[in-house]
């Protein structure tokens, strides 16, 4: 799946905001919530390495956990965060592979291009499950254009 936006905001507003666990959270509700697997609840900004969440879909339908294993990368004026995620128990387990690729660039106008790009695999299940992350990206895409014009 891949998703091109241009956001109403600076790529740097962007950028922070791509790496805000809030933010993550927020672009999720309500269809998934997501909670934090160690003490103290989510930083305040993601990190390079592993984040350990649980996911319940609408609050209270229990998904299962993964592993985040983040990752930063610049080049020239594209940043992206990469996620590849291990999933670790219940459902999610059915995804054997998981890349998220989240690119920021600049615009002309001085907004910002945004590019989401998501590769999994779940073997047989996978033409299964790719319509329920079809549609959970649609709604991503539209929480973030919503919430762009806000990250100053």
């Amino acid at each position: 799946m891949l998703l091109k936006l241009e956001l109403d905001c600076p790529p740097d507003a962007a950028w922070d905001a791509l790496r805000a666990p809030a933010v993550f959270r927020s672009v999720a509700a309500p269809l998934l919530e997501f909670r934090w697997l160690e003490p103290g609840g989510f930083p305040g900004e993601w990190t390079e390495g592993p984040h350990p969440v649980s996911a319940r879909a609408f609050g209270v339908l229990p998904i299962g956990t993964l592993t985040s294993m983040l990752t930063f990368e610049r080049r020239e004026e594209v940043r992206l965060l990469h996620d590849r995620a291990q999933p670790e128990a219940g459902a999610l387990q059915l995804v054997t592979f998981w890349h998220h690729t989240m690119a920021v660039s600049p615009l002309p106008d001085g907004r910002t291009l945004f590019r989401d790009r998501l590769h999994f695999e779940a073997w047989l299940a996978t033409p299964f499950l790719w319509p329920a992350f079809w549609a959970f990206w649609q709604w991503r895409a539209a929480r973030i254009q919503r919430l762009a014009p806000t990250w100053r």
